[in-house]
């Protein structure tokens, strides 16, 4: 684990919350990358249906997060989800990356409120899916955000070049949010899923 959070990566290129509800956003992606991004299934599932491994999970930063200021969220300048503002303060902010086998497939990073993520937070190294439903417990995931995103340490540890495809969501329990996730794909889930895009390789296309 890092001594602290890695900043947020940059996104140069984000659907509009409105088309992503209504089911606008992405049309220039294909069928499996829309399921993924745009579908309320786990991504935990989904990585390890396709893989054949199970996801490690391997902690970044998980603390205290104080840097959310409502007024500046939403748009390409500051890249937290606007919905963050929902979550009672304090707040906690936990990032990690999710590894199949000797892949690393996916970054995440998620919002909490303090209190609520030591009841459901209790084992770090665990999948945020597992920890939330180890007692069957009923959830809704509300996809937010479709947005193209770079940053160096992505295409270092991918090992691909971007952008990348990431979405942000929130889960609710009992009509109450209760997180807000942000995750981050490689283009290496291309081997099972395809080209991302519909008329070529996907990274660079929008599909707005």
């Amino acid at each position: 684990m890092t001594a602290g959070p890695i900043k947020s990566p940059q996104a140069f290129w984000q659907a509009s919350k409105a088309d992503v509800l209504q089911g606008r956003a992405g049309k220039g992606l294909r069928g499996p990358w829309r399921l993924l991004l745009l579908g309320d299934g786990s991504p935990t599932r989904h990585l390890e249906s396709l893989t054949g491994y199970a996801v490690d999970i391997e902690l970044i930063a998980m603390g205290p997060d104080s840097s959310f200021c409502p007024e500046h969220s939403g748009g390409v300048a500051n890249p937290a989800p606007e919905e963050i503002s929902e979550l009672e303060p304090p707040l906690l902010r936990r990032q990690v990356w999710l590894c199949c086998g000797k892949q690393t497939l996916a970054w995440a990073e998620s919002w909490w409120n303090q209190a609520q993520a030591e009841e459901h937070l209790r084992q770090k190294d665990q999948p945020i899916w597992r920890s939330l439903t180890s007692k069957r417990a009923e959830l809704f995931r509300e996809v937010d955000g479709l947005a193209q995103v770079d940053a160096p340490w992505l295409a270092e540890r991918f090992g691909y070049p971007g952008p990348f495809w990431s979405r942000h969501y929130r889960f609710f329990r009992g009509g109450k949010e209760l997180t807000v996730i942000r995750e981050v794909f490689s283009p290496a889930l291309e081997t099972w899923l395809g080209p991302a895009a519909s008329g070529g390789t996907g990274q660079g296309a929008t599909g707005a």
